[in-house]
């Protein structure tokens, strides 16, 4: 199952800080902690899948990382898998024994951060945030093993620049929401057999903005964004790889009447190389010797991602030989090294010959040097099982 997004499940935007994501964990984990959910298979899958997520996004360089790479950029980093099972409920509560109150903290030791009741909205209006823009980039093998800079233009919605992104016609015509005072929303006291309980809910007159609008912005309708195309140049570092995602903070639309621009999320694609083959960091190349050349030895060019360089063959290369050329591979995107150039080695036999290439070939039939040996017949399956494995 894909993963969800680690922001989306924490409920927090990409610009939370890390108190907020730490009271957005703590929410969660009340809401799904096993001893408030007894025997729910499902509460438990979303228990670790918040503690996956807290886990990465508290830490500020497995953040930085996944920001910019998604799932990819901190895969085999997140506390050994949460989410597929690979750690334990004691695991996460020893990981993350300040937030649950000590390692085999029960449900009751969430107490301390006010159990379920009581809290109380700070009264603040909702910030607006613009939806994120997603557009895919194909990159040759030489571009994804040096790194580029690319510049894209996009279609997108940008503040109106007749009104600021107000949405008002002018200053006159934007005014604070007579029946929240601005704040976006409106307290109602009702009286319970326990007393008074008080709840806020999001002012019926501004939809929560904490403000009217008496005379719109004749150009953008009073939405206060408009839609126009941009240039955006765009990093993209060495190594990504096909399906991985980039962010770009603050480059997608931007948001109605104010607020905080979506982001810009940039989807990898390989465009597919004529002669080599990618498998992870390594490339590889399929060589066809000729005959005489896998006999005799000599001199062949082979394709690397920066150019052609020249391979000695020895003599008597067989079929499915492996040259390794070290670090004529990809680079790692985390900088963990450099991948290798696989050669592997065919020989090419011809279909049709010359009566006198005939002869030739008969002459040697009985040769014993060219009569393959039972050791030879262990080693040619030898290899030919490794290329399986």
């Amino acid at each position: 199952m894909e993963k969800r997004d680690y922001y989306e499940v924490l409920g927090v935007s990409k610009e939370a800080s890390a108190d907020e994501i730490k009271k957005a964990y703590r929410k969660k984990a009340i809401e799904f902690h096993p001893d408030k959910n007894p025997g729910d298979k499902v509460a438990e899958e979303k228990f670790k899948e918040a503690a996956e997520a807290y886990e990465v996004l508290s830490d500020p360089q497995k953040r930085q990382r996944y920001d910019q790479f998604g799932h990819a950029g901190v895969n085999g980093t997140a506390g050994g898998g949460f989410g597929g099972g690979g750690m334990s409920m004691d695991d996460i509560f020893e990981h993350f024994g300040d937030i649950f109150g000590g390692r085999f903290g029960g449900f009751s030791s969430f107490g301390g951060f006010g159990g379920f009741g009581g809290g109380s909205r700070s009264g603040a209006h909702h910030t607006r945030r613009g939806s994120d823009l997603r557009v895919k980039v194909t990159l040759t093998l030489q571009e994804i093993a040096t790194g580029v800079d690319k510049k894209i233009k996009i279609q997108k919605m940008v503040t109106c620049s007749h009104c600021d992104g107000t949405g008002a016609k002018d200053s006159h015509s934007r005014k604070t929401c007579s029946t929240c005072n601005g704040t976006g929303y409106i307290t109602q006291v009702q009286r319970t057999i326990l007393g008074h309980m008080q709840t806020q809910s999001p002012c019926p007159t501004c939809g929560g903005e904490g403000f009217v609008i008496t005379d719109k912005c004749p150009y953008c309708g009073g939405a206060g964004v408009v839609k126009a195309d941009e240039i955006i140049s765009i990093h993209i570092p060495a190594g990504v790889a096909e399906g991985m995602q980039l962010s770009m903070q603050g480059k997608g639309n931007a948001a109605r009447n104010g607020g905080v621009n979506g982001d810009l999320l940039i989807v990898i694609q390989e465009e597919k190389h004529p002669e080599l083959i990618r498998d992870g960091n390594d490339l590889i190349y399929n060589l066809l010797l000729p005959l005489p050349i896998a006999i005799l030895g000599g001199t062949v060019e082979i394709p690397t991602v920066d150019g052609r360089v020249k391979v000695k063959v020895e003599k008597g290369t067989q079929p499915g030989k492996v040259l390794r050329l070290r670090n004529k591979g990809l680079p790692d995107v985390n900088r963990y090294g450099t991948g290798d150039l696989l050669v592997n080695i065919g020989v090419y036999i011809p279909s049709n010959i010359s009566s006198e290439e005939k002869k030739i070939i008969e002459k040697l039939e009985d040769s014993p040097n060219f009569q393959p040996s039972s050791s030879d017949t262990r080693n040619f399956f030898s290899r030919f099982k490794q290329m399986f494995d």
